[in-house]
């Protein structure tokens, strides 16, 4: 074993090592479930950087989110279109507040106080 073969991330199955995880009908499946399960939810896309592919962040009214990959911009506005769910480009518009708010209240809930 190497020097420094205790940083390399693990590969896991599918693709070459160093290649990122393309979005899966999983990911598609799950955000379906999610957004019908809520209400007044809106996505949030997230571009591709070196380490992750393109993402989206679904919102509901409350602030509670999921995020998982998806296709790119054009899938998520499809997505989007399908459900009447407005699009927005992180890039451009920021998280809203509700979403901080309600990652701010998990957190605090898992301290205790």
């Amino acid at each position: 074993m190497g020097l420094f073969d205790s940083f390399r991330r693990k590969h896991k199955g599918g693709g070459r090592p160093g290649t990122l995880r393309k979005a899966s009908d999983e990911d598609t499946r799950h955000l379906e479930e999610w957004a019908a399960a809520r209400h007044g939810v809106e996505a949030y896309v997230e571009p591709r950087t070196t380490v992750t592919e393109t993402t989206v962040v679904l919102i509901a009214h409350d602030g509670e989110w999921t995020r998982r990959r998806i296709a790119s911009l054009e899938a998520a506005q499809q997505f989007g279109r399908k459900r009447s769910i407005p699009v927005y480009e992180v890039a451009k518009v920021g998280y809203p507040k509700r979403m901080r708010e309600y990652t701010e209240r998990l957190k605090r809930g898992k301290q205790g106080g």
